[in-house]
């Protein structure tokens, strides 16, 4: 009995060290990004807006920047980086041309929910008018854990208007120029696991059994 004792004890001691010097696992965070880009989309849509809010890669590049920078520096608490940086340089960095605002969480554990975010941004008068904005269409997200600290940045982006072309002669027959759509549609089903197909399958079953296939995108209330 004493020799069992013994090698337990020997045994949760090598855990601990193993656990204490290994880094931080840094979970997947996908589903809480793409719940803030879906929670976005509603408020927006609640506001009137009739556009869709998509995640833009250099944006998303810019939130990135500032959240590794705010989890790296616990004196950061705001937009401001530690270079003496703004969301607006940040965001001009990474290559997006247009006016931008940003929502920043830091919560003083390993990890939040969506619903404690969202609702820190929500009944935040300056955040919830930065969401709520139909002219906010461009948005990156980012979060990033530590065992005693999250933090979440979100960055909203309004797309610069182009300036219209000047026709240099239809004699020359040049063409218009081409402008890549670099922006993702928004998920229409970010938090994707298992689960969506049987709700799918629920969702649809009533249709199937009228015969009406494909069912209707939006069937009715």
């Amino acid at each position: 009995m004493q020799y069992r004792t013994l090698t337990l004890s020997v045994s949760f001691a090598i855990a601990a060290v193993a656990v204490s010097g290994s880094p931080a696992a840094h979970a997947d965070n996908k589903r809480l990004n793409d719940g803030v880009v879906a929670n976005v989309f509603t408020m927006q849509h609640q506001a009137g807006c009739t556009n869709d809010v998509k995640i833009n890669p250099q944006l998303q590049l810019a939130a990135q920047w500032h959240t590794l920078d705010m989890l790296n520096n616990r004196n950061l608490n705001g937009d401001t980086g530690s270079d003496g940086s703004m969301p607006q340089d940040r965001a001009a960095a990474a290559g997006f041309h247009g006016t931008v605002a940003e929502t920043v969480a830091i919560n003083p554990a390993v990890a939040i929910s969506g619903v404690e975010l969202i609702n820190q941004w929500y009944y935040n008068p300056a955040y919830f008018a930065i969401m709520s904005n139909c002219a906010n269409s461009q948005i990156g997200v980012w979060s990033e854990n530590a065992p005693d600290r999250t933090v979440v940045v979100a960055v909203y982006g309004q797309v610069a208007r182009p300036l219209p072309a000047t026709p240099i002669g239809p004699q020359l027959g040049l063409a218009s120029p081409v402008v890549v759509q670099e922006n993702v549609p928004l998920d229409p089903s970010p938090a994707y696991d298992a689960t969506d197909e049987v709700e799918f399958a629920i969702n649809w079953f009533p249709w199937i059994l009228r015969g009406v296939y494909p069912p209707p995108g939006m069937p009715p209330q």
